[in-house]
């Protein structure tokens, strides 16, 4: 058995630290408002992206340092990882995991990466060599947009795996708590 899985949750596990859930919900806030609420362009807006960049670099050294199930190498998705959840997948099996299973975690570093491709390309707008560029700012929406379906397919797939493997996991990222139903 691998260190992140467990043969079943069969009672409640301490997961998600206080700060991974304040990275995770602040960041959908970032996000949300981003998209949503505040005018492209705009000093709000900016400054928005460069808090969400700065969270997501928050996070990348947090896992290093982090909790147990906040390190990226209790999750990180290696070709091993990915290969053996898929084979239980087509067997049918849902292997349940004390933190990310390894899609999770391939969804949640390109999440991150996505982020921070947003905060780059927004910050390359603000400077004279690239206000303008036509190319960048449709690069940067093109950004935007993969970052919402993503967190749309991430947001979905919390919700079905949560179901097959009987675990909430929306409400683990509230109370750090992966529990059992």
């Amino acid at each position: 058995m691998k260190p992140n899985t467990t043969a079943a949750l069969a009672q409640p596990v301490k997961v998600w630290d206080p700060f991974v859930r304040l990275f995770h919900w602040s960041l959908v806030s970032c996000v949300l408002l981003n998209q949503f609420v505040l005018e492209a362009g705009e000093t709000a807006h900016e400054w928005t992206g460069y808090l969400a960049s700065a969270l997501v670099l928050a996070r990348v050294v947090w896992g290093f340092i982090g909790s147990r199930h906040a390190r990226f190498a209790d999750f990180f998705p290696t070709p091993g990882r990915l290969l053996r959840h898929f084979a239980a997948l087509r067997q049918g099996r849902h292997p349940q995991y004390a933190g990310h299973n390894p899609l999770g975690a391939l969804m949640m570093l390109a999440l991150m990466a996505i982020v921070l491709a947003l905060g780059v390309t927004g910050w390359m707008q603000t400077t004279d060599a690239y206000f303008g560029e036509e190319w960048l700012m449709e690069l940067h929406a093109w950004l935007a947009n993969g970052l919402l379906i993503a967190a749309g397919l991430h947001g979905a797939a919390a919700i079905v795996m949560g179901r097959l493997e009987r675990v909430n996991l929306v409400r683990a990222m509230v109370t750090g708590v992966k529990q059992p139903y």
